[in-house]
């Protein structure tokens, strides 16, 4: 079976019956090369990990609708994983995309992490994964498949076993595409390492944000020299930058929360969303190949679409940075001390 050529933003979908279109486009999405996949990313991602009621108790039609909303607005490739919801956001996402042209859309998933404490990288679970991922979303194939959250465990593994068993995924026409995330910048230099010659592309997350940009300083000089593509997910950082009430789980330590607090306060004084400017922000690096955000509410998907069609306030923005300065690129531990 030949792979699917790179798709378009622009968007048809003839056999999405029940669907009704968005009446405009609110903008035509700006896509990035992925490395040297051939693939095309939209500078914005749909995150579906909110379908997996991670956050919060969620409602079916408007999940489904968010994830049509964002396919309406060339927001066209969709990320999750089988530990959002243990399962349950790559069921959700194979009823929302039921009828809707294969073609029109890109599928990313991930592997390894299940819960909060099984991690399985073992390359008897790749092959099963991946077979049960697809039923799940009703694909025969995906664009791209991620290692979960590496950090957790004796990395290795990564490399002698789970990375052989995702090449011969990739050469049988399952995956196009293949990477990993995690967290540590250490950890992301110890894989590539062994690597970086295997794999397409990296996601990291929460370290290309207003506040950290740990991503684009240490990480993606070396991606753009091996020609391997760079995504960024969280520009909200767990909601540090947003207006809404910090989660509890939120590991950042005071003095970040404490700026992010003050830094809110200046865009509200000056009638900006803090969210606005952070989206902003990290969708705008050319280096990075798309920043990936989720909501199951649809109304938000539409916003940020919104506000990235919007010039960035340029003043606001080096005002903001400034609040930062004494915390950047503050972050914490995660996964295995010796892997951070």
């Amino acid at each position: 079976r030949s792979l699917p050529k790179t798709r378009r933003t622009s968007l048809r979908r003839p056999g999405n019956q029940g669907h009704r279109r968005s009446s405009r486009l609110i903008q035509n999405m700006e896509t990035r090369p992925l490395g040297n996949t051939g693939i095309d990313l939209p500078a914005l991602s749909f995150g579906a990990s909110s379908l997996g009621a991670e956050f919060r108790s969620i409602d079916l039609n408007e999940a489904f609708g968010a994830v049509h909303t964002a396919l309406d607005l060339g927001v066209n490739f969709i990320d999750t994983s089988p530990f959002y919801g243990r399962g349950m956001s790559e069921v959700m996402l194979g009823q929302a995309l039921k009828g809707i042209d294969r073609e029109s859309y890109l599928l990313g998933t991930k592997l390894g992490r299940y819960s909060l404490e099984h991690f399985d990288f073992s390359a008897k679970r790749v092959d099963e994964s991946l077979h049960v991922s697809m039923h799940r979303m009703g694909t025969d194939h995906l664009d791209l498949i991620l290692l979960h959250d590496v950090e957790f465990v004796k990395l290795p593994q990564i490399w002698e076993e789970t990375i052989p068993a995702l090449l011969k995924a990739k050469a049988e026409g399952k995956v196009r595409a293949i990477g990993f995330s995690c967290y540590p910048m250490a950890c992301f230099n110890t894989v590539l390492d062994q690597v970086e010659d295997d794999i397409d592309c990296v996601l990291s997350y929460n370290q290309y944000t207003l506040q950290n940009t740990a991503f684009a300083d240490d990480l993606v000089p070396r991606l753009k020299s091996k020609n391997l593509g760079a995504i960024n997910a969280g520009p909200f950082s767990a909601r540090l930058l947003t207006n809404a009430e910090l989660p509890k789980w939120l590991k950042e330590p005071e003095e970040v929360k404490a700026a992010a607090r003050a830094a809110a306060k200046l865009c509200d004084d000056n009638g900006v969303d803090i969210a606005q400017l952070a989206l902003q922000f990290s969708c705008e690096n050319p280096d990075i190949a798309s920043t990936v955000a989720g909501s199951a509410n649809p109304k938000n998907v539409a916003k940020w679409a919104k506000w990235l069609a919007e010039p960035i306030d340029r003043d606001l923005l080096a005002a903001v940075q400034k609040i930062f300065e004494p915390v950047k690129n503050i972050g914490h531990v995660e996964g295995l001390p010796e892997n951070n």
